[in-house]
């Protein structure tokens, strides 16, 4: 598979002009061109074609060089093939007990780019232009190639021990003697070695301090939210700073709020996974903060999902706000009941 940069009719070469460079940065840039000109990664260019790069800061301090393909990606033409749902992928772990996972390192570099749109990747530097061979990070249409490849590549092996997600593959089995054996067929299949090393990222997320890190923590949570007894109450203080109209002012419900998401999404779910063809209970619960319901088997949780009342809906009667509970259940529980 090659990744190819298909672009809108009459697109003529993007060349954007310079910017000056910290004297870290330039330092750091040339460590970086030189790790990935070692790995034939990038080579020099002599493209009419040109976008610039930046820093971005990483947890620890360290600089990480992007590629900033914006205006590039703005005559793109944008390849439709959809993501894969969260929870359609949890639906393929019933009876799961063991999981193990592995977030691949590099993966976008593992796809060629087609030789005749290598040019187009081009990248500005003060002392230099380069493109890249391989398909870099931040290009339209590049973690949609991805997945497609992860799913060739793993096809086989969907509904009995593996689910992909872009660059994540979770391997699961019924028990530890039955684990072991598709975690050789995944590590043979990938032909890599797994990465030992482990970030806290949740643990030691501070409380976002504007409104672009209150939504990239709540993205990452939101992912969890049917594993998280009422999710969207819990959320309700930080996503009112995400509102245009309003002041951002961080308040002691917000560091409630944020501290009590920390903590559900790092402890241990005790939620039993989904099986077809059996019976489910849903329970479902009104008041004047929200909606929510429960939906269980044989008297354990399997999932549940809230709703914040908007402005209108708290003038509804009481009979009313459990009748849109009911509806809520029925609508996002439907396929399994």
């Amino acid at each position: 598979m090659e990744f190819s940069i298909e672009l809108e009719p009459a697109t003529m070469p993007i060349s954007c002009t310079l910017y000056r460079m910290a004297p870290l940065e330039l330092k750091k840039l040339k460590a970086q061109l030189q790790d990935l000109s070692n790995e034939r990664f990038i080579r020099p260019s002599v493209s009419l074609w040109g976008v610039l790069i930046l820093f971005v800061k990483k947890k620890y301090g360290t600089l990480r060089l992007c590629i900033n393909y914006l205006q590039l990606n703005k005559v793109i033409v944008k390849n439709t093939y959809p993501l894969s749902r969260i929870e359609d992928l949890f639906d393929q772990l019933s009876k799961a007990t063991i999981f193990s996972n592995i977030d691949l390192q590099s993966g976008y570099y593992q796809v060629n780019v087609r030789g005749d749109d290598v040019p187009k990747t081009a990248f500005h530097l003060r002392r230099g232009h380069y493109e890249f061979l391989v398909m870099p990070f931040g290009l339209m249409n590049a973690s949609t190639v991805f997945i497609n490849l992860m799913i060739r590549v793993f096809q086989p092996y969907f509904d009995q021990f593996v689910v992909v997600f872009i660059d994540d593959i979770l391997v699961y089995s019924k028990n530890v003697a039955d684990h072991e054996e598709p975690w050789r067929i995944v590590l043979r299949t990938l032909r890599i070695k797994v990465d030992p090393d482990k970030v806290k990222a949740v643990l030691e997320w501070n409380l976002p301090k504007n409104v672009i890190k209150v939504c990239s923590f709540l993205g990452l949570a939101g992912y969890y939210k049917m594993f998280v007894k009422g999710f969207k109450m819990l959320a309700t203080p930080l996503t009112h700073l995400m509102k245009k109209k309003e002041k951002f002012e961080r308040t002691d419900a917000c560091q409630q709020s944020f501290e009590k998401l920390k903590t559900v999404l790092t402890e241990a779910s005790i939620l039993t996974q989904l099986e077809s063809g059996v019976e489910y209970i849903v329970y479902t619960d009104a008041s004047l903060n929200g909606l929510g319901y429960v939906l269980m088997h044989k008297g354990k949780v399997v999932a549940y999902a809230s709703h914040q009342l908007k402005p209108h809906e708290r003038n509804y009667p009481t009979h009313d706000l459990e009748l849109a509970a009911m509806l809520l259940a029925l609508k996002i529980c439907r396929h399994y009941l």
